[in-house]
């Protein structure tokens, strides 16, 4: 077997409009120079509420980031690049400019502004990229989460869109067009919502959806990056029980939270299959303000044959 390749991610969420100098107003890590990495993952909410002024202001942060890889998904606050629901939510009277914004803003992220930047846009579904490095990972993104205030990329809480129907909880109804692959089919999963009961705690209770937890439990992915909840950042590896046919909590041993040492990487030696590193990595707190570091690990993945 050929020997795994360390590779080093950087993870962030929820920058909000954020732009290099923010995070020095409220004593944030979060500031040049950022170590140089070999893939930088953004787990979504990019703006506040969209806008392609925005999103060019994305793109002008993301390319100061030395990366040779830079793995981008949407949001709620996202609102254009959803396209259904920014056609759902333009006016009757809308001009030809709004009308416009969904298709302008893939253009953004799809086109020769993003291609400069070094952004690679992902939607729901499955990639494989190779590194430089020899390394090869096999990534499952989805920008969507359970409704919030009538906002973007939203299902209903009785909707899976992970599992199939018969892998779905009782009472729900499987939607999925891109249901995620079981063990071991995938290497790292980028959600912009959390699972059920993991990092998803608010002031109301958690938040998380049970359908990703049932999902994730059959994956069991090496790395499991979100944000959307602010006040749950924070890192745990999560253990899982030998037997695979367990679906969701019931799968769970152990829960071990993990410190960032930001600007320094974390090596977790993940035991695939057995473990998965769970971040939400929410760079803005509950009142939108730059405190939190990104986190930066590093991982064993697969060398590419």
């Amino acid at each position: 077997m050929a020997k795994p390749v360390a590779t080093r991610f950087m993870i962030i969420s929820d920058t909000h409009n954020f732009q290099f100098g923010n995070a020095e107003k409220w004593y944030g890590a979060f500031r040049q120079p950022v170590p140089k990495v070999d893939v930088l993952l953004h787990a979504g909410d990019l703006t506040e509420r969209g806008g392609l002024k925005a999103y060019k202001g994305v793109l002008n942060m993301l390319s100061s980031i030395d990366a040779e890889l830079k793995l981008v998904i949407g949001g709620n606050h996202d609102f254009s690049l959803d396209g259904n629901y920014w056609r759902n939510h333009l006016f009757e009277d809308a001009d030809p400019e709004d009308i416009a914004e969904h298709d302008n803003a893939m253009e953004i992220f799809k086109g020769p502004l993003a291609k400069e930047a070094g952004v690679t846009y992902l939607e729901e579904g499955l990639n494989t990229f190779t590194l430089k490095n020899g390394a090869k990972f096999t990534i499952y993104t989805s920008p969507y989460q359970p409704e919030f205030y009538d906002w973007a990329f939203p299902y209903e809480r009785n909707e899976d869109r992970f599992n199939l129907q018969d892998q779905s909880a009782p009472g729900v109804t499987s939607i999925a067009t891109n249901p995620i692959p079981d063990f071991p089919s995938v290497d790292i999963m980028m959600t912009h919502g959390p699972p059920k009961d993991i990092l998803d705690w608010t002031a109301h209770g958690t938040v998380g959806c049970e359908n990703l937890l049932r999902a994730v439990s059959r994956a069991r992915p090496r790395l499991y990056c979100f944000g959307h909840i602010h006040e749950a950042y924070g890192a745990k590896v999560i253990t899982w029980k030998d037997d695979k046919t367990l679906i969701g909590a019931k799968a769970i041993e152990e829960q071990s939270p993990q410190p960032n040492v930001y600007p320094n990487s974390s090596s977790w030696p993940i035991n695939f299959g057995k473990e998965t590193l769970m971040v939400n990595a929410a760079i803005m707190n509950l009142q939108y303000r730059p405190t939190n570091a990104p986190w930066l690990v590093d991982l064993e993945l697969p060398r590419a044959t």
